[in-house]
C-alpha cells in the first residue's frame, strides 16, 4: 500500500514537470547529462560493453563518442517523455511528422491491415502518441506491462490520449482476432528481449547471437497483415519524422522466421547509421544460445 502510494505520488509530481515548458526541460536535461555521464556514471559499463560487442570494427575513439552522444541524447528522451504527458494534440502533430501517410491509405484501400514493427530508436514515446492521429481506423500498441502497475497505467493513459488502444503483450493475438473484421494499423516493439522461456530462436545481431521476439511473425501470419517499420529520425532537438517502410507485403509467401530476420537487419541498418538514438543502456544481450534448451 505505501509503494503504490509513493508511486502515485510519483506519478503527480511527473505530471506537474510535465507543465513546464520544453525550453526550460532541455535546460534540466543538459544539468541531467552531466550527473548521469561524469558524476554517476549511470550504466556506463552496460553501454561500454554493448558497444565494444556490436562495433568490434570500431575504434576505442569512435566508441567513447557513440557513448557520449548516447547519454546525451538519452537525457533529451527523459524530459522529452515526461513532457509528453501533458503535451497538446496540436504540439505532437508540430513535432512529430509522419513523411508519407499514403502509404498506409494505400494498404487499407485494398482491405489490408498493418502490423508495424519498431525499435526503442530515437523518441519512441512521441511517436506512439502522434500514431494515434494517422488514421480513424483502429490504432493499436502492443506493449509489455512493467513491475510497477501505477506507473504502467499512468504512461498507458499518456500513450492512449490520443486515440490509440494499448493492448498488453500476451494479449494481442486474442484482440486481433477479436477485431478480425475490422482494418486495423498495430505497432510493437520488436526489439525486447524475451523471457528465458520465449526465447526460441537467435540470430546475429550487432554482431552478436541475440534471441528475439517472434510476435511479427506469428501475427502477420495469422492476420496476413502487412508488416512495415516504423522508422523514426531525430531532425533537430525535439523534432521527429518517422516513415513507414513497407517490409513484406506477402507474409504467408515468406519462409520460416524468414520475416523476424528482415525486420531485425532493417533494425540493425539504422542503428548502424546513427548508433546513438538506439537504447544501449539497456541489457539486451543477458540471454545467450547456451543457456536455452
Amino acid at each position: 500500500m505505501i509503494k503504490k502510494g509513493l508511486s502515485r505520488l510519483g506519478t503527480y509530481f511527473l505530471y506537474l514537470i510535465s507543465l513546464l515548458p520544453l525550453w526550460f526541460l532541455y535546460g534540466v536535461s543538459d544539468v541531467l547529462f552531466v550527473i548521469l555521464y561524469h558524476i554517476v556514471h549511470y550504466r556506463r559499463k552496460v553501454v561500454q560493453e554493448n558497444l565494444r560487442n556490436s562495433f568490434p570494427e570500431k575504434t576505442e575513439t569512435e566508441r567513447k563518442l557513440i557513448e557520449r552522444k548516447y547519454f546525451k541524447y538519452m537525457a533529451d528522451l527523459m524530459v522529452e517523455t515526461i513532457k509528453s504527458v501533458s503535451m497538446s494534440a496540436k504540439e505532437v502533430k508540430r513535432r512529430m511528422v509522419c513523411t508519407n501517410p499514403q502509404l498506409m491509405e494505400h494498404y487499407f484501400s485494398q482491405g489490408k491491415s498493418i502490423l508495424a514493427a519498431a525499435g526503442h530508436y530515437c523518441n519512441w514515446e512521441m511517436a506512439c502518441l502522434d500514431f494515434g492521429f494517422l488514421t480513424n481506423n483502429r490504432r493499436m500498441v502492443i506493449y509489455k506491462p512493467q513491475s510497477n502497475e501505477v506507473f504502467t497505467e499512468f504512461f498507458n493513459r499518456t500513450r492512449s490520449r490520443f486515440g490509440a488502444t494499448l493492448v498488453p503483450m500476451r494479449q494481442t493475438l486474442r484482440k486481433l482476432i477479436e477485431y478480425k473484421n475490422e482494418l486495423t494499423f498495430t505497432v510493437l516493439a520488436s526489439d525486447q528481449t524475451p523471457t528465458r522461456e520465449d526465447a526460441k530462436y537467435f540470430t546475429t545481431f550487432l554482431n552478436q547471437p541475440t534471441a528475439v521476439f517472434l510476435g511479427v511473425e506469428k501475427l502477420t501470419r495469422v492476420m496476413n497483415c502487412v508488416v512495415i517499420f516504423y522508422k523514426i529520425e531525430l531532425v533537430k532537438r525535439g523534432y521527429y519524422t518517422y516513415t513507414l517502410v513497407p517490409l513484406v507485403e506477402e507474409p504467408k509467401n515468406t519462409k520460416p522466421y524468414e520475416i523476424t530476420e528482415i525486420h531485425v537487419k532493417y533494425l540493425e541498418s539504422l542503428i548502424r547509421e546513427k548508433p546513438e538514438y538506439w537504447l544501449w543502456s539497456h541489457r539486451r544481450w543477458k540471454i545467450k544460445p547456451e543457456d536455452v534448451h
